[in-house]
């Protein structure tokens, strides 16, 4: 991987491709239902990463009740271990609020350590989502 780049995906064909990562990975490789995974994407900031000009990730977040939520981090199969998700947190924490004071995400198991890097910490017992194991975290500021 040469260049990787994280940027916010505001075009339809940016916010294509972002879709089309997630149904990859969410929809196909881990069978979530395909209408859990479409919801909240008009109040949501999408964020698209390009290896060599390639789409090769995605995530966005959300302002909930609770705070601000990250969510839908995916990447593609063939670019995992390349440092695409610590992009794509990294540029999604950066683009929040100053005021954003309570930050959290939903981390499926195998997840947590990358999130744990970037001051995130479990929180509660482990439940599932979309018949996937997950954990609450948040950020600890």
């Amino acid at each position: 991987m040469d260049t990787l780049h994280v940027q916010k995906a505001t075009t339809e064909q940016e916010l294509e491709k972002v879709f089309a990562i997630r149904k990859i990975v969410f929809v196909e490789e881990q069978n979530c239902p395909p209408e859990l995974e479409w919801e909240n994407e008009d109040v949501s900031h999408h964020f698209l990463a390009l290896s060599d000009h390639q789409p090769c990730g995605a995530c966005r977040w959300r302002k909930t009740d609770k705070g601000y939520k990250l969510e839908r981090f995916a990447v593609l199969k063939e670019f995992r271990g390349q440092g695409v998700g610590r992009a794509l947190i990294a540029t999604a924490l950066d683009d929040l609020p100053p005021d954003a004071n309570y930050i959290y995400l939903n981390s499926q198991l195998d997840a947590m350590s990358l999130y744990a890097k970037f001051g995130f910490i479990a929180e509660g017992d482990q439940f599932e989502e979309a018949g996937i194991q997950h954990f609450k975290m948040v950020k600890k500021i």
